[in-house]
């Protein structure tokens, strides 16, 4: 289930042995919520992209264990992947799901929701594709918003041209029930690829 970014460009229809829609997850940490999804839509081929070698190892060993076929994933840095392994027009789904929000104002530029990133994920995103993010620190929400409401190419799909409710498909994490019981809040944003 592991795939290697030495291996480069690669032929996901050929990984899985199927011809299908393609989620990838940047930053899956455990990967609980990754193999649920996995489960939940055999329909969908699922790329998971994770630094953090416990997580992937808890990830694939939740996945074995519940017999999951539909699930690959990287230990390696997301950018590289991108940069490397995938092909243009290649998913339909791009997920990343509580970032490192980098909270101080003089870390802000290591955030991984920036306009140079975005564009370089466009591409990978066939046209329709879905970019969703979701955090609980409010001043990523906003900063989300803003990068990708300036971002050529992207459609907001909110009615109200902000956040949309947690749609069906993501899981709801206990660090996430822990903070809606703390009053803390969750955005979730989902911008379309329309050119």
């Amino acid at each position: 289930m592991g795939l290697e970014h030495t291996d480069g460009l690669q032929n996901f229809a050929d990984v899985f042995a199927r011809q299908a829609p393609l989620v990838l997850e940047i930053g899956f940490g455990m990967g609980k919520s990754l193999v649920e999804m996995a489960l939940n839509e055999p329909d969908k081929d699922f790329v998971g992209i994770e630094v953090h070698r416990p997580g992937v190892g808890a990830c694939l060993g939740d996945a074995a264990e519940q017999n999951v076929h539909n699930l690959r994933v990287y230990e390696h840095d997301a950018v590289e992947v991108f940069a490397d392994c995938v092909a243009d027009n290649a998913l339909a789904r791009v997920q990343l799901f509580f970032p490192d929000p980098w909270h101080k104002k003089r870390h802000h530029k290591r955030r991984i929701v920036q306009s140079d990133f975005v564009q370089k994920l466009r591409s990978k995103l066939v046209i329709g594709g879905v970019l969703h993010m979701a955090t609980d620190w409010e001043n990523y929400a906003e900063h989300m918003l803003i990068v990708m409401s300036e971002a050529e190419g992207f459609k907001n799909q909110s009615v109200t041209n902000d956040y949309v409710p947690r749609p069906e498909q993501r899981p709801l994490t206990k660090f996430e029930q822990r903070g809606h019981r703390l009053g803390h809040g969750v955005w979730d944003l989902m911008f379309e690829r329309v050119s």
